[in-house]
């Protein structure tokens, strides 16, 4: 065990990091070093020196998506129960919850593991002093492989999920939120919901199954931002994903198909005693690796991604008072995540509302944005690029997204560039070939009739 002394010593070193990132020169865009480990394991590695301390985030094609819909919500449990202990093997004892805390400040380091649509993620923040590397690299190898797979804690993390899910559900953004999601997506895997049924169909064998079948080696893609050098880095990988079994023919997983384009309008006003109303409308829209990414995000900057100075928060909250805060945003994912424009009015002005919503998206689509819009929305989105990696955590965010979807290593170089270069007629034309406003669904809560 470290002294006390070293321990706080280092934490402050953790401190002082968050004070020298906020520093633009600290974060020259650094290169992005990319290789394959022997057992399958892909690694993309961002060595940043100054600072003795690793970001590691390890992805798994283990999301949502892969539940079955009979048991939405599995991808997540798994995820759930990587934090409630350990299994004991050989001379390592076994660890509870809390002993897996005391664990972690012991070594001031942090572990955590998440599901979302696409993706199982595990989090290791560590100092990179050898030992100190070592433990944590260690104690997070056994959570990702051998977490403790106790029914009594299932149950009960299964009670308080079902208990959220049941408080959420008396809502309306949450009562808004899934029926847009099974409008959008209809029987693809993004509109599942989690819900008590479908968690009560969970056992801690499914679990153990799911993770056995999703969390292998060679399918994991490993993003690394630190003081490490690529040896070091191969060390740290070989010691993360040492536990998981063996799979030396690692098949491919079953394809899930894409989000089928709606064909129709569709809308639902459903009763709802609330003070506001709650207005989504929507499609599918497209995927991460789209090469229109970047017009759309500059055009849905200018159409509703821009805060007060977007044309919907225009129309709806300063000619109109219609709304206080209006917005819309792109979701991509591997599969076509849903254009969103959302909002809340008062129940009498909900019709009006929409209405206007729908008139500025169209005209919006067919007409594109003005230059002057367009060189505003570039001077601010190039100019709040720095913030996007000013920080150990945010440049892993960035890093993870290119090795997840397969964009250049040098897609974040190019990144400026490359909207700077962008024309008002290949903005309108990207927004033209994603966005429909003829098909789209609406969903208000709340409204009046």
């Amino acid at each position: 065990m470290r002294s006390t002394q070293h321990i706080a010593a280092m934490r402050a070193l953790l401190m002082g990091a968050a004070w020298f990132f906020s520093s633009p020169c600290a974060w020259a865009l650094l290169p992005i070093e990319h290789w394959t480990e022997p057992g399958g394991a892909r690694v993309w590695l961002v060595h940043s020196p100054v600072i003795p301390m690793v970001d590691v985030q390890i992805d798994f094609d283990a999301g949502s998506r892969r539940d079955p819909a009979a048991q939405a919500g599995l991808a997540g449990a798994v995820a759930t129960m990587a934090s409630k202990g350990v299994q004991g093997k050989g001379a390592e004892p076994p660890l509870d919850e809390n002993a897996l805390g005391e664990a972690w400040a012991d070594l001031g380091a942090g572990f955590e593991a998440r599901a979302d649509n696409d993706t199982l993620h595990y989090w290791l923040r560590t100092l990179t002093d050898a030992p100190l590397l070592e433990h944590a690299a260690r104690l997070a190898a056994r959570q990702i492989a051998e977490p403790e797979w106790n029914e009594a804690l299932w149950q009960r993390e299964r009670a308080r999920w079902s208990a959220s899910l049941r408080e959420a559900d008396t809502h309306p953004a949450t009562v808004a939120e899934h029926a847009f999601a099974a409008a959008v997506y209809g029987s693809h895997p993004y509109g599942q919901r989690s819900t008590p049924q479908t968690l009560a169909r969970i056992g801690v064998a499914d679990l153990q199954d799911f993770h056995a079948r999703h969390v292998a080696a060679c399918r994991a893609r490993v993003s690394i931002v630190g003081a490490v050098s690529r040896a070091q880095a191969q060390t740290l990988v070989a010691t993360l994903l040492a536990r998981l079994p063996a799979t030396p023919d690692c098949a491919p997983l079953p394809d899930v198909g894409e989000v089928a384009a709606l064909t129709a309008p569709a809308e639902q006003r459903i009763p709802f005693a609330s003070a506001q109303a709650h207005v989504l409308i929507g499609q599918p829209g497209f995927q991460r690796r789209d090469p229109d990414f970047l017009a759309l995000l500059v055009g849905n900057h200018i159409l509703g991604g821009g805060g007060f100075v977007s044309r919907l928060t225009h129309a709806l909250r300063e000619q109109r008072g219609l709304s206080y805060s209006v917005y819309s945003y792109f979701a991509p994912g591997l599969h076509a995540g849903a254009f969103t424009v959302g909002l809340q009015t008062r129940p009498d002005q909900a019709a009006e509302a929409v209405e206007v919503a729908r008139a500025q998206l169209a005209r919006f689509i067919a007409e594109g944005p003005t230059e002057a819009e367009l060189r505003a929305a570039k001077d601010n989105l190039v100019g709040g690029f720095a913030l996007r990696i000013d920080s150990n955590k945010k440049l892993l965010g960035n890093v993870a997204n290119i090795a997840w979807n397969d964009l250049p290593l040098d897609y974040l170089e190019q990144w400026s560039q490359k909207v700077q270069a962008l024309t008002v007629d290949e903005v309108r034309a990207a927004m033209a070939r994603k966005l429909q406003p003829e098909r789209m669904v609406t969903v208000v809560v709340g409204g009046q009739p």
